[in-house]
């Protein structure tokens, strides 16, 4: 074994979706269906990496429509830096950095406020 592996350990449910990380459940639904359209089998007769990725459309799905599998999912897992390009790193981890910057969610009536304070009357 060279340890050389191209296959990330940690896949990305939401690159296999083709959706946002913060994208609704109807906008996960939706991708699902489409993909899943897409990649059946039975539209590809005998091809066996059409039945992989049909497969992982439907794990990814399994994971990110279940709202407790999905929370696990974002809070755990080992994160491949160098698998994601700038952008979707920071939409990826945009929650944790507010929070952790102490922007989150328990603010926004300080932002409101204050952006309030700034306009023009």
């Amino acid at each position: 074994m060279d340890g050389a592996s191209k296959e990330p350990l940690h896949k990305d449910y939401y690159k296999v979706l083709e959706v946002d990380y913060d994208a609704s459940d109807d906008t996960i639904k939706l991708s699902y269906r489409r993909l899943a359209l897409m990649w059946h089998p039975d539209k590809h007769k005998g091809d066996s990496d059409v039945t992989a990725k049909f497969q992982e459309i439907n794990e990814a799905y399994k994971v990110l429509s279940d709202p407790a599998k999905r929370l696990e999912y974002d809070l755990s897992g080992c994160y491949e830096i160098n698998q994601y390009t700038l952008r979707e790193y920071l939409t990826r981890f945009k929650g944790m950095i507010l929070t952790c910057n102490g922007l989150g969610i328990g603010h926004p009536s300080k932002w409101s406020r204050h952006l309030r304070e700034l306009k023009p009357h």
